[in-house]
């Protein structure tokens, strides 16, 4: 399949044109837990991980020639998302730049849970460290064979990052307390 050219659009633009406008679609495709710990009010939540682009265009409120707006934290996911959408046969699929992380730093609504959720990134930071370390300790104290786990737990991040896809990040997405609150 032929690589697309997503289209996107700025959080302050976004924030612009949702003002007078009851139907438009914004799709935040983090976890359900990120999600909850905050959003735009604009937006509603399915995760990357569930999403099935037929569905959700189903659901639409708006008109289906109406743009449909993916966002998420940084930009990645959402741009992954339009990917789905487009080899879907979808068009007119927007990605919101910056995601979230933008749109904090725009000052731009928000809800927010009280509580606090650690983000999908910093979940798979706290696994890697902690594979490592164990990896070290084990192999330190039991055999060295257990630097094993360490080197690789080391490959994946590389990968990961080369890729831009990391198989912690799309396992710990599947887990319960990731889930949980998901309105889709």
């Amino acid at each position: 399949m032929a690589i697309h050219s997503i289209p996107s659009i700025s959080v302050r633009e976004l924030a612009q044109r949702s003002h007078g406008e009851n139907s438009l679609d914004v799709v935040d495709v983090r976890t359900a837990g990120e999600f909850a710990t905050v959003h735009t009010p604009l937006a509603e939540n399915v995760p990357l991980d569930r999403l099935d682009p037929h569905l959700v265009m189903q659901n639409r409120r708006g008109a289906s020639g109406q743009p449909l707006y993916l966002i998420c934290r940084s930009g990645g996911r959402s741009q992954k998302a339009c990917e789905i959408f487009m080899e879907a046969g979808y068009e007119n699929i927007v990605s919101v730049e910056g995601g979230m992380l933008a749109w904090e730093k725009a000052d731009l609504p928000l809800v927010r849970s009280p509580g606090k959720t650690i983000s999908l990134e910093g979940q798979v930071r706290i696994g890697a460290g902690a594979l490592v370390l164990a990896g070290s300790v084990l192999a330190w104290f039991l055999n060295p064979a257990y630097i094993g786990l360490s080197v690789f737990v080391g490959a994946g991040l590389v990968y990961a990052g080369l890729t831009g896809s990391c198989a912690m990040g799309v396992l710990l997405s599947r887990m319960p307390w990731n889930r949980r609150g998901n309105t889709c």
